[in-house]
Parts: structure tokens; C-alpha cells; sequence
């Protein structure tokens, strides 16, 4: 049986989104492109913008990741009016949007009114109450190598909707059957129930 990783980093891997590197070329695989908030260069926008539309190929499945990182050394303002435009270009050519977020949960949520397609939280490993209100506001969560060993996400992979679960190795280095049998675990569903229904989940996010 084969496991779809929802996010990484690896041209290797066909059964996933690939996560294609600032001023990269898609690969032969399905990929994502977006400008992340560590890359963005504030004298050059319009040049990083011209990059990603002109990437946009029947193998890319979506726009990102993309979103506001408190850590980075952008200004906030230009981080939004990045994340901003990456939404409306999602809208135009009806891709979904994965979304980098550090401590600005809250601020990406504010977002979500402009999104016409579905956004995913890659990497989740937050407390319950931000897992709470992102799905409150229809965000999907994409949970990595965490929910192997955190106590308190594997709680709150609990409380999320099967339907709106992705799964995904990011950068780390492990084999991704071992989180969806953590999950199925979790979850009280067998190996090829979770299976079905992430891919079902891919479908629907692609639909809009």
C-alpha cells in the first residue's frame, strides 16, 4: 500500500506534494510552488512573483507554502501583502493554498475571508485550542513526525475531523507508513480506512 505525503521535500517521492524551493523548476512529480515568508525579498517582489506564475504547470497541485512567520527577518507588513496576493493568485487559478504559520495563527485566520480555495496547515504540532479554532473556520491541518511521540498533539489529532487531516514527512527523515499507522491507531480505523479517506480529502481540496 502506498501513502501520500502531503508535503516534503524529496523529488524522489511521486505519491505526495513535492515542495518546490524559491527559484526552483518543477520536477516530474506533483509539486507546490508559493514564496515563503523567509524568502521574500522586499526590493525584488515582482521578479519572485513572475517565478511563481510562470510555474504553474498541469503537475502542480498547489500554491505555498505560503504565510506569516514571526521568526523571520520580513516586516509583517510585507509578509500579509505577500500572503495576500498568493491567495487571490490561488483563487485565479483554483489551487489550494499550504500554509507556513509560526505564531501568527490568529493573523492567518484573519486571512481566510479572501480565500476562495480550501487552506492547509502544513506541519501542525499546536495546542488543541488553535487546532479548535483553525477548524472552526474550515482550515485542514497537515500533521508531520510530531504525532509519533507528543502526548498533547497526538490529543489533538484526536479532536480533528478525519476529513479534514493530511499527513506529511516535511524535512524529516522517517518513513511516512509510520505515522499513518500511529494515526490509524489513534484514530480506531484501520491502516486502509485512513488511507481512502486522505485520499478523498486530496480530491475534494483539489476541487475546491
Amino acid at each position: 500500500m502506498d501513502f501520500f505525503d502531503f508535503h516534503h521535500h524529496n523529488k524522489n517521492v511521486s505519491f505526495g506534494i513535492y515542495n518546490l524551493d524559491w527559484q526552483g523548476f518543477p520536477a516530474e512529480v506533483p509539486y507546490s510552488i508559493g514564496i515563503h515568508p523567509k524568502d521574500i525579498d522586499s526590493s525584488a517582489i515582482e521578479k519572485q512573483f513572475h517565478w511563481l506564475e510562470s510555474h504553474i504547470t498541469e503537475k502542480c497541485v498547489a500554491i505555498g507554502e505560503c504565510g506569516l512567520d514571526s521568526f523571520v527577518d520580513i516586516d509583517q507588513k510585507i509578509q500579509e501583502k505577500v500572503f495576500l496576493r498568493q491567495i487571490k493568485f490561488a483563487n485565479e487559478v483554483k489551487k489550494p493554498i499550504i500554509i507556513h504559520c509560526v505564531r501568527k495563527f490568529y493573523e492567518i485566520i484573519s486571512f481566510k475571508k479572501y480565500a476562495k480555495q480550501p487552506m492547509i496547515i502544513h506541519g501542525f504540532n499546536k495546542k488543541e485550542s488553535i487546532a479548535r479554532d483553525l477548524l472552526k473556520n474550515n482550515f485542514y491541518l497537515s500533521f508531520g513526525k510530531a504525532v509519533l511521540y507528543n502526548l498533547s498533539l497526538q490529543n489533538t489529532l484526536k479532536i480533528t475531523p478525519l476529513d479534514k487531516i493530511f499527513l506529511e514527512t516535511d524535512n524529516d527523515d522517517f518513513d511516512i507508513r509510520e505515522l499513518y499507522l500511529k494515526v490509524s491507531e489513534l484514530k480506531g480505523i484501520s491502516l486502509e480506512s485512513l488511507n481512502v479517506q486522505i485520499l478523498e480529502n486530496l480530491e475534494t481540496i483539489k476541487n475546491g
